[in-house]
């Protein structure tokens, strides 16, 4: 069960004793030569979900473990390279660690640089149609066991009555426990930058026109 965070009304931590939660956050990145309205959403968005996190922990429960998309490392290796290659989602996660949370290694290396080297072909273009669809497969294929491996680990990290918070890019496809409530936050940023890129889109292919 997803939930939307604007959409709970009001959670009493009584509701969820015994259960497993996991705050479901979207992971955004910002290039350094993003355009200047861009990087403002995107700074709006990352202070916002910060305050999400914390509302939610005020009503449910402080959270525990932390996942986060890419990680394979656990603890302070963890933060040190979370650090280099996504500053704001580590300024989120070193506050969680310093109030007690455990930062697991999330990730199976082998599976995430397989799957992210297939994106890379997939992102070159082909010539052959045949070449494309085998692939796109061994890419399908990849992309499962990798997210088949982060809700295992999931699922063997979080116990009853804990809280659990993973950072993930947008349209993932991991399935989570069954036992597991997930919480789905959505700051209001969110829906700006996905307008800001639909429309920027829309420019781009009628300049192509």
């Amino acid at each position: 069960m997803s939930e939307e965070l604007g959409k709970i009304e009001k959670p009493e931590a009584e509701q969820f004793v015994g259960k497993r939660k996991l705050f479901l956050l979207p992971l955004l990145f910002s290039a350094q030569d993003a355009p200047a309205e861009y990087v403002e959403k995107f700074k709006r968005y990352w202070a916002q979900a910060c305050q999400h996190v914390a509302n939610l922990e005020a009503k449910i429960g402080k959270v525990n473990h932390v996942y986060h998309e890419s990680i394979y490392e656990a603890g302070e290796a963890a933060l040190k390279v979370l650090e280099k290659f996504s500053p704001p989602s580590y300024q989120l996660v070193r506050d969680k660690c310093q109030n007690g949370a455990i930062f697991e290694a999330t990730e199976d290396r082998e599976l995430a640089e397989e799957s992210m080297d297939w994106e890379r072909f997939i992102l070159m273009g082909f010539l052959s149609q045949k070449v494309a669809k085998m692939v796109s497969d061994f890419y399908i294929e990849a992309m499962r066991k990798r997210y088949e491996y982060i809700a295992k680990r999931i699922d063997e990290t979080l116990k009853a009555n804990e809280v659990g918070i993973l950072l993930i890019r947008e349209g993932h496809m991991v399935q989570f426990p069954r036992d597991v409530e997930v919480f789905s936050i959505a700051p209001p940023a969110l829906d700006e930058i996905h307008r800001w890129q639909r429309k920027r889109s829309a420019t781009e292919k009628g300049g192509e026109a």
